[in-house]
């Protein structure tokens, strides 16, 4: 089966034509799918912070992440739900939308940040999880986070522009 057949299927789904077709559906979903990408966003951007030694210089990292990530989890998985209800109710277009794959290929490069910062800075957070200033490795992981997760904010915010 090739892509685009694959694509064709996907919308042709009576999920993607509900969501399609629907009055309310594709908006209540899209609200959805914003407000979990809000708290994504922000509970990471909370983490980033301080590891970036803007903010919580006094807050340990490792208590700080604790408290942030279910919340970021949670919502990352209301977020690829919901998003793939969007794609699906046009798979055809916006898999050949330049902003939509860019989107995709800045997600990967966010998830592979973040195992680089737990497989390489954060095995030694005992060491400086409670000083101030955190070591260099982390603040490029915070800072690098950052920059990824405002372009993918970005980026779906144009996708709703560029295909309509």
């Amino acid at each position: 089966m090739h892509l685009n057949d694959l694509l064709t299927a996907i919308e042709a789904s009576p999920i993607a034509t509900a969501v399609r077709e629907n009055t309310w559906l594709f908006p209540t979903i899209e609200s959805i799918h914003v407000l979990s990408i809000a708290l994504v966003v922000g509970t990471i951007m909370i983490v980033d912070f301080r590891l970036i030694n803007v903010v919580g210089r006094r807050r340990p990292v490792s208590e700080l992440m604790r408290e942030t990530l279910p919340w970021t989890w949670g919502a990352f998985v209301a977020a690829v739900i919901t998003g793939s209800l969007l794609f699906s109710s046009s798979a055809m277009k916006y898999a050949h939308n330049w902003q939509f794959e860019a989107k995709m290929l800045m997600l990967l490069l966010a998830g592979l940040n973040m195992a680089i910062f737990h497989l390489g800075s954060y095995r030694s957070v005992a060491l400086w999880d409670r000083n101030a200033m955190t070591p260099t490795g982390a603040r490029i992981a915070g800072g690098v986070s950052l920059l990824i997760w405002v372009t993918v904010v970005s980026l779906g915010r144009w996708i709703g522009f560029a295909t309509n």
